[in-house]
């Protein structure tokens, strides 16, 4: 190119994989027809680009009307229409193909160092409210017995009575079942 041409747009069509058949056999049946096609048509550059998911051919052409013209063209119709995935498998788009990012450079990321080590997410904090525990009353009956504490009070929680003659026989309730409990481990 000279000084005093000027630059066109890029155009990409990008095929990927299909379930049964490759994008790169898309490409060794078509790239002859495509390439040619774009050249008689005006192109100025083309690429071919194998990606991991498949194939990508840029083109370069001056202005819309050359790429207008080489879409309408019967072989690219045809390499369109037997691309290996024909619902999900097809891109056609102004720019450059594939992650070729923006047109301004990315500022550099600073070095990694060990500072840099990802922080685990801090976790919700769940206030657990307390709540009366429901027995079945024939077992809780015969467990107070045992204890030795007057199953009338089974509905009635120690209220932090200090006076011990206000309490049952033995103390509150509370401190005998959790004396049963760690005395069965």
């Amino acid at each position: 190119m000279g000084g005093g041409d000027i630059m066109g747009e890029w155009w990409s069509i990008e095929v990927f994989s299909g379930d049964r058949l490759p994008a790169s056999g898309w490409r060794t049946a078509y790239e002859d027809d495509l390439t040619e096609a774009a050249i008689t048509n005006g192109a100025q550059y083309y690429e071919w680009h194998d990606t991991q998911y498949g194939v990508i051919f840029e083109i370069l052409f001056p202005t819309d009307a050359e790429w207008e013209s080489f879409r309408e063209l019967s072989a690219v119709r045809a390499a369109l229409d037997g691309v290996p995935d024909p619902v999900n498998g097809l891109l056609v788009y102004r720019g450059r193909g594939g992650a070729s990012g923006g047109t301004k450079p990315r500022k550099p990321k600073p070095a990694p160092s060990a500072a840099a080590m990802e922080l685990e997410e801090p976790k919700e904090r769940r206030f657990i409210r307390p709540r009366r525990l429901k027995y079945a009353a024939k077992e809780a009956e015969e467990l107070l017995r045992e204890l030795g504490a007057d199953p009338g009070r089974i509905d009635e929680p120690d209220r932090g009575v200090t006076d011990p003659s206000q309490q049952g026989p033995g103390g509150p309730v509370w401190r005998d079942i959790a004396a049963s409990d760690r005395s069965d481990g």
